[in-house]
């Protein structure tokens, strides 16, 4: 596989939910931010926002509601990445065009909901090269409405995930990096083709084994990587995002 420094850090990633004290400058976080408008946009729009949580009471807050994770108040600084489509909207009124039947269906959610990945990567991705580590907080969802009011988020916005960034802790593990599905499991040509069942085997034991040695002395051997998935699945399906979507005007037709 071709390296440079950029590869390098990509392929280094690991979630990190232990840090030091060590706080961001104003100055870091402007380029974190920059960084993360340097994501390529669908046409344009820039159909995000990000809300820097500096109130320490508030931190608390939602480090609770985001299925109580209390690392999370713990890092140098945590992000709310909102998809939002409200921006545009009023930007289409001030222009004199009415576009609030598109900002409320699929697509729109799909840009908005894309653009706020990309910005959110390249701001993880600046954040690995500076140093930091940091971890996306999709738990936010948990208790999206209650954050959505909490953060004065208004129609045509949604929260989509958190990210908590700061410097390694001491004592935070490096070292091995979970090993990723095979190629062929997530990679074809011209047609889509579904990995067969050996190929998702086999990875499985490798994600085992892995698991075995992060934490040899475990009491109880860690569950599989497909059984993982499989109670994510059924514990958490947030059945409710729908209606809370539909709420705020997204997806109405």
């Amino acid at each position: 596989m071709e390296q440079n420094e950029t590869i390098h850090t990509i392929m280094r990633h690991a979630s990190l939910r232990s840090f030091s004290d060590l706080k961001l400058t104003r100055n870091q976080v402007e380029t974190l931010v920059r960084a993360a408008q340097a994501a390529a946009s669908s046409n344009f729009f820039q159909a995000y926002s990000i809300i820097d949580i500096t109130d320490p009471e508030l931190l608390h807050k939602l480090a609770k509601l985001c299925g109580d994770q209390p690392f999370i108040a713990k890092g140098a600084r945590f992000f709310v990445f909102c998809a939002d489509m409200a921006r545009n909207e009023h930007i289409a009124a001030n222009a004199g065009s009415d576009v609030s039947e598109s900002v409320s269906g699929a697509d729109a959610f799909l840009v908005a909901s894309v653009d706020v990945a990309l910005a959110a990567q390249n701001m993880m991705l600046a954040a690995e090269s500076m140093g930091l580590g940091g971890c996306y907080i999709g738990g936010l969802r948990e208790s999206v409405s209650e954050i959505s009011d909490l953060l004065d988020i208004p129609d045509h916005v949604y929260p989509v995930f958190g990210l908590v960034l700061g410097y390694p802790a001491e004592t935070s593990r490096g070292g091995e990096i979970k090993p990723r599905l095979p190629l062929n499991a997530i990679y074809s040509e011209n047609r889509y083709v579904p990995a067969v069942d050996q190929t998702l085997n086999d990875y499985n034991d490798e994600m085992q084994r892995y698991y075995e040695r992060r934490n040899p002395e475990a009491e109880h051997p860690h569950c599989s990587w497909a059984q993982g998935v499989a109670r994510s699945l059924v514990t958490h399906p947030r059945n409710f995002m729908l209606a809370f979507l539909q709420e705020r005007g997204w997806l109405r037709h």
